[in-house]
Formats: C-alpha cells, structure tokens, sequence
C-alpha cells in the first residue's frame, strides 16, 4: 500500500536522449554568451588559450549556470510532455 502511494508521488524522468543534450549544450551556451559581456571583472584567475579573457573562475561559473538552467528545461518540459 505504501509502496503504490509513493511510486504514484515520483515524478516522471526522462531518460537521455539526444533532444536532452541538445538542450543541455543549448544552455550553456546560452549562459556563457550572457556571461561574456555580464561580467564585469573578467580574467582574474588562470586564463584559457582558446577564450581570450574568460578565465577558469568564468567558465565555471557560467557552465554551472547552464546547467542549473538546462536541469530546468529539461523537467519542465518532461512533466508538460514536450519531451
């Protein structure tokens, strides 16, 4: 009895899918390019060859961002069957 009432309160969670890291890459993506010009004090820590003055503390900072954001989507859009 108690088992059916709480399989009936879990939530529905996709499985991975490509559309599901679509969205993911979309995100951050999304979040860094916000961040690049929201910043404003940028290149403090170690720096990355291949970004020009978006440092180590930027990118992890705009990815975690990201994928807060994408983690959002991604149940929004699976509990109103979009996914």
């Amino acid at each position: 009895m108690i088992f059916q009432i709480l399989l009936g309160a879990t939530p529905h969670t996709s499985v991975w899918s490509y559309k599901i890291a679509a969205i993911m890459i979309v995100s951050n993506l999304l979040v860094m390019a916000i961040g690049r010009y929201a910043i404003k004090v940028r290149g403090l820590g170690p720096s990355i060859p291949l970004i020009q003055s978006f440092g180590l503390p930027e990118l992890l900072a705009t990815t975690s961002l990201g994928h807060v954001v994408g983690a959002g989507i991604i149940i929004g859009a699976s509990s109103t069957g979009l996914i």
